[in-house]
């Protein structure tokens, strides 16, 4: 074996790991907001909060998140019609950071960190492509456009959603009026 398919056999097993590692994440992470699997809250829940958040309607876009997620992890893993499975992921990444932005870069105080790095590596597997062990070749250059570009316009949307209920409630804080104190002591 030549030191040139040695390294090959690396990077491809490198990017098989990444991809096993980055898809069951976000497969979970669907499947527990779809289904409630692993604990996790199921899609009445989920579209609850994601309502709260302003993506609304909340159900169907928790279905839209939670799918993103389920299927983009699944098709990263199996490097299946490759680079749908990392598109769905980068998208859904990067409306939860997003989502996670006014927390701080942090994980611990709920902030973007996990959701940055997802999408960091989403973005580098779509870059390189998932390497030799996979399913399936990759779709033709022409759907893999359709899909970035109605992927990347949901993504926007999403976005803009989330900004805009943002903006809304800010308003909505500012132009309410302010009660004075009281001092229940004095009374």
């Amino acid at each position: 074996m030549t030191s040139t398919s040695t390294s090959s056999t690396a990077r491809d097993l490198a990017l098989l790991g990444a991809r096993v590692v980055l898809g069951g994440y976000l497969a979970a992470h669907g499947s527990q907001k779809l289904f409630g699997a692993l604990d996790g809250p199921g899609l009445d829940a989920a579209g609850a909060g994601f309502e709260s958040m302003g993506l609304t309607p909340g159900k169907p876009m928790a279905a839209l998140a939670a799918g993103s997620e389920l299927v983009g992890g699944l098709a990263t893993i199996a490097g299946v019609a490759d680079p749908i499975g990392p598109f769905a992921i980068v998208g859904t990444m990067a409306v939860a950071s997003v989502v996670h932005g006014p927390q701080g870069p942090l994980a611990a105080k709920g902030g973007y960190e996990l959701a940055l790095t997802n999408l960091a590596l989403g973005g580098a597997l779509l870059a390189t492509g998932p390497g030799r062990f996979r399913l399936t070749p990759a779709l033709p250059a022409s759907l893999a456009k359709t899909a970035a570009v109605v992927g990347g316009g949901l993504t926007a949307l999403s976005i803009a959603k989330i900004l805009g209920a943002r903006k809304a409630k800010a308003a909505e804080a500012a132009a309410a009026p302010i009660e004075p104190a009281t001092d229940e002591a004095a009374a």
